[in-house]
This record gives structure tokens, sequence and C-alpha cells, in this order.
């Protein structure tokens, strides 16, 4: 507290309603507190006046007063709407209907509303080839007034009029801005609410009628003003619009080159050459060990005896739909083994050549193990197919219904329903344990013949047993075989770098597992040069052992290329390439049989609702 008394300081009993503390030399004046204040001090048994009313400032009264500023703020500020609506644009569609004055039209119009400075600026869409210039601007970006009478004058649209208060020249007067705004016109211009389908604006006399607007807007009012219809209106029709839709007029197929060649001559005067589907060739075209070719085996079926015989190869493009066939010609059978169809689209047949219509071709559905297509007037019967084929196929089994196990299934059961009971009666299977019965395929193809006749074809048969398959592959060449031919391939060549494959192999297996993935393995074979074929290499990995998890034995695979170890006597020189191709054995990959108790459980017949179905059969015959 300030003198006379010293070494004494405030408390709580020398603040109240009215008393003037002193605090470092200025004196401040109490005139209220709050209510938990009050109630404190009168628990405390201290009375509080009431509250003092505080004296006006003659100066804070005076600036009250209204008066005109000296230097007025020259510029609006929209940084809050610009920060809050900035890159928000509603987009309408409308159109300008001038059809009544000589050679009018009717504007087909784009309307953009900026909802940061309310300002609107509108774009015609000028139509190809309609003699006007592309990409107009009907209307600059800017306010559009409602009402329009006349064009304003110089200075009308500045936000505040100078005075000339002393002074006749620019040098020696005095100039000052008008607080009044003397002449100021107030102007209403065009806003988001007033913009809706259907609506009719005035842009310096021109209507324009909106007819739709984009997601944007229409989401925009459905937030903000609770808008849910939004159908949109018709234009009316140009002079120069024809109702009739007229089609380009295609000259019938002449009969040179492809039609896709012939038709190129009829949109252009420098004939260009054909499109093709870049997004299908990039979806389709070889990744990897994925080829996206499917490979059929096929015979000729023909009248005469020397072509009954023959062997083809068919191969499958899918990123172009185009087909390839090769001939595996027999030695002394009078025929060459080459190229008998070169790749390319090919036609259905029975079709009109010469005429307008683009005929059909083949596609890739159409080919399945067991049909009968006729490929430019010769017929072949698929016979089998390598097993990329067989899998891709059931991978896509929507596109390819001959490898769809469910549709299949749904077909068997409806052909054995009748008649389940005397075919499980006939035909036992052979029992080899408790758990699994297993039926061999040729077994399985005789009953599915014998039941469904002409109603399942050979893929479908295959189909089945691929999916029920005992996973017990057939070897068409003993593991013996194979290491005999490796051997001889690698004496051959003098091929004596297995140290250096051993070293490779352990580099990339870190852990030291002893086991690699197949790609991996197949990676690091072609990397250090194995002299020997494609399909040897791959019929030597199909012979290593493996794990559970399907990765290869490494160590399997040096014990079977080491020539030093266990060797065998060279083998007689063969055709590597046809004696290991898929095409030259005699069936194609289904196993060695099938798990006969899964597909029953599958096919899901019960015996009673087979006699029902005998019953009603009796009392309908």
């Amino acid at each position: 507290m300030p003198d006379p008394v010293r070494y004494r300081f405030y408390d709580i009993i020398d603040l109240n309603i009215g008393k003037e503390p002193e605090i470092y030399g200025r004196v401040y004046k109490i005139v209220d507190c709050d209510k938990f204040t009050r109630q404190f001090l009168n628990r405390m048994g201290i009375p509080v006046p009431d509250p003092i009313e505080i004296p006006k400032d003659p100066h804070m009264e005076l600036h009250k007063q209204e008066r005109f500023p000296k230097n007025p703020k020259r510029t609006v500020d929209t940084l809050g709407d610009f920060l809050k609506y900035d890159r928000q644009v509603l987009r309408f569609y409308g159109y300008w209907d001038d059809t009544d004055s000589l050679y009018g039209i009717v504007h087909d119009l784009e309307i953009h509303y900026f909802l940061c400075d309310n300002t609107m600026e509108i774009k015609e869409n000028v139509p190809e080839n309609s003699g006007r210039d592309t990409g107009l601007m009907f209307l600059r970006r800017m306010k559009v007034p409602k009402f329009f009478s006349e064009l304003d004058p110089i200075g009308m649209t500045d936000l505040f009029s100078v005075l000339n208060v002393l002074g006749e020249d620019m040098i020696h007067g005095y100039y000052t801005i008008d607080p009044l705004n003397t002449g100021k016109v107030n102007r209403e211009y065009y806003k988001e609410n007033e913009l809706s389908i259907g609506a009719k604006i005035n842009v310096f006399g021109k209507k324009i009628i909106i007819t739709d607007m984009d997601a944007f807007t229409k989401e925009f009012y459905r937030k903000k003003y609770g808008l849910n219809e939004f159908t949109p209106m018709e234009r009316p029709r140009k002079r120069d619009e024809i109702c009739i839709k007229m089609e380009k007029y295609i000259p019938p197929y002449n009969g040179f080159g492809s039609y896709e060649d012939s038709l190129g001559n009829c949109f252009a005067m420098i004939p260009q050459p054909p499109k093709k589907d870049i997004v299908k060739f990039l979806y389709y075209d070889k990744q990897g060990f994925d080829s996206h070719v499917l490979r059929f085996r096929a015979k000729m079926i023909s009248h005469i005896p020397e072509n009954e015989d023959r062997i083809f190869i068919i191969r499958v493009f899918l990123m172009d739909d185009t087909i390839s066939i090769y001939e595996l010609a027999k030695r002394n059978s009078g025929f060459t083994r080459c190229e008998f169809q070169k790749r390319m689209p090919i036609m259905l047949p029975n079709q009109e050549i010469f005429v307008s219509k683009k005929p059909d071709y083949y596609k890739p559905e159409d080919f399945y193990i067991g049909a009968r297509l006729n490929l430019n007037d010769f017929i072949f019967e698929m016979i089998s197919a390598d097993i990329y084929a067989l899998r891709y196929m059931e991978l896509h089994c929507d596109k390819f219904p001959k490898a769809d196990v469910k549709l299949i299934l749904e077909k068997v059961r409806a052909a054995l329903k009748p008649v389940y009971k005397e075919f499980i009666q006939l035909y036992p299977t052979e029992k080899l344990n408790d758990e699994d019965r297993i039926m061999p395929y040729e077994k399985l193809k005789e009953i599915l013949l014998q039941y469904l006749k002409d109603d399942i074809t050979e893929h479908e048969i295959i189909t089945i047993a691929r999916h029920y398959s005992s996973h017990e592959k057939e070897e068409f060449h003993t593991r013996e075989f194979i290491r005999q031919l490796i051997h001889t391939e690698l004496i051959r060549t003098l091929w004596n770098d297995l140290d250096r494959l051993e070293e490779d192999l352990h580099n990339c297996d870190r852990g030291r597992t002893g086991f690699l993935s197949r790609d991996k393995v197949y990676i690091i074979l072609r990397g250090c040069k194995i002299p020997v074929d494609v399909e040897l290499l791959n019929s030597m990995l199909d012979h290593i052992h493996t794990n559970e998890n399907g990765k290869l034995d490494y160590n399997d695979l040096l014990r079977f290329m080491n020539i030093k170890i266990d060797p065998l006597p060279l083998a007689l020189p063969i055709n590597i390439k046809s004696v290991l191709w898929w095409a030259s054995e005699k069936q194609p990959d289904y196993g060695v049989a099938m798990v006969w108790c899964a597909f029953i459980k599958d096919l899901d017949i019960k015996v009673e609702e087979t006699e029902k179905t005998q019953e009603i059969q009796k009392t309908v015959d």
C-alpha cells in the first residue's frame, strides 16, 4: 500500500465497490464485481454496495457521432468470399433463340457462375463445319445486371466520385472524394438463388433460358436450398437440324485386301491403315510367362484319305483375336512341316461377303476341345490344348462356358437326376482307402457320354476331371529319361560350370533353406546359359523334388545335373522340341484320375428325390 502506510499489502477487506485503491501511483475506482465475488464477500460478513455507473467519456461520445470519413476505403474487401468459394463454379446449360431476326439461329450456350465474386461468363458451343469460329466467348466475366436500359457512361463503375475543391487545373488544384456518393445508382445483379432450370435471364437485352446444369451445381443447390427436382428442358431445334438421323452409306466390300483396308478408302482420299484396339492390345500383351495365346492341337476332317492324318497347331491370340495354323507333318507323308495359314482374323462361314455390313469373325470363345470349326473352307477338330490354355479358360470361365465347372455340374445333375439310383449301382468305384475313391478318366468319359451323349463335349469332361483331379500327374517321360537327355546335352556341349551354378543358387537363398521358387530357379538357369533347350529345361524342373509350399529343392537339381555322380549312358539322337512338346502327348493334362467322392458330393442328388421323379414320370406315361 502507498505511504504513509508501509509494509502492508492490499487485502480482501481493502477491495470493494466504491473504493479507490492506489496501485503504483495510479488510482482506480471499483464500480462493480461479478456474482461469485459478491457472494464470497457477503458470506465473509462484508457488505457489497450496488454497482456504480461509469461516467461517460466526452471523447468517445464525440466519436460516436456520424461523420464522413476524410479518406474512405477505395476497395471492397472480398477476401472472405474468395477463400470460401475459390474454384467453385456453377455450370448451367442454356440457349438463346435468335430465330426472329434475319438468318438467326438457336445459340447453344454454357453459363459459368463464379461464387467467389458473383460474376458470370457465357460461352457459345459452336458445332463443327458450321461456318463459324469455334470457342466464341458470348460474354466475358463480369457482373450481369438484372435490368439494362443503356450502356454506362465512362467512370460510372468507379466506387467513388472525385470533387475539385480548389483550383481549376490539375497542377494547382486540390481534389477530394465525394463522401455522399452523389449520383450513385444502386443496381441489382444476378445471384445464384435466381438461377435454376427453366429460369429466364436478361443478358443485356438477350433472353437466355437455362435448360440444365452439371452434377456439382445440382449438389450445391441440393445442400444449400434443399432442391431435389432437376429435370432438364429440351431446347428448340435449329433450322439446319434434321429430325431424321442420316447414316453414312458405306459401299459394299470389293474383295481387294481385308474388309478394314477396303473400308479405309471410303473415309479419306489417302487411305490410312486400320486402327487397332490399343487398350485391348495393352491388356492382352505378353506379360512375363503369361503369353495370352491359346494353343490347340487339331486334326483335319476331310473326305480325302491323305488329309485325315494331318495334325495342326492352332494358336489364338487374345490381343487382336487373330488365328494362325501350323502343320505338324510326319516324315514321308508328302506334306511339309510349315506354316499352313499366317496370322490373321478368320471370318465365320456362310456369310455374305460383298456387302456393306462388317462380317463376323471367330472369337476365342469359339475354340474348345471337341469343337469342329470351318477355317477358310478347311474343317478342323480340336483334339487337345496345352496347360496354359486349359488353365486360362478355367480362370476366365465367364467368357468360356465350356470351362465353367458350375454350369457343367448343373447340366450333369439334370441328366443324372432321373436315373441316379441306377447310375450309382452300375458304376461302383475302385476303393483305394477309407477317405478317397477315384475313377480313371476313361471310365468317367464313358459314363458321361452314355447318359448325356451329345449334350456334353470333351472339353467339359476334361474340365470336370481337372477340377476333381487327385493331383497325381501322369509321367509321359520318366525321371531317368530326362536325366539321360540332360547329361547327353551337357557332355555334348562340354559344359562344366556346375560350381558357378551352385554359387548363384546359394546367393539367391540367403537363409540357406535349400528351396527356391520355380521362377527363380528358371531365371538362374537361363542366366548361367545352360546349353539345353527350353522344353528340356522345363521338363527337368518338372521332375525336381519340391516341398510343401511348391518350392524346388535345388540340391536335388545339382545332383540331377551332376554328370560325375551316378552317370548314365548317352541317349540316342532325338528331336527334343518334338518329343518333349505338349503336342506330342496323346492325351491332354487332366491327371491320373479324379476323386469320385468329391464329384458325387457336389452333384448333391438324393435318392428320395430321384424316386419321386420316377413316379411322376410313370404317372405322366
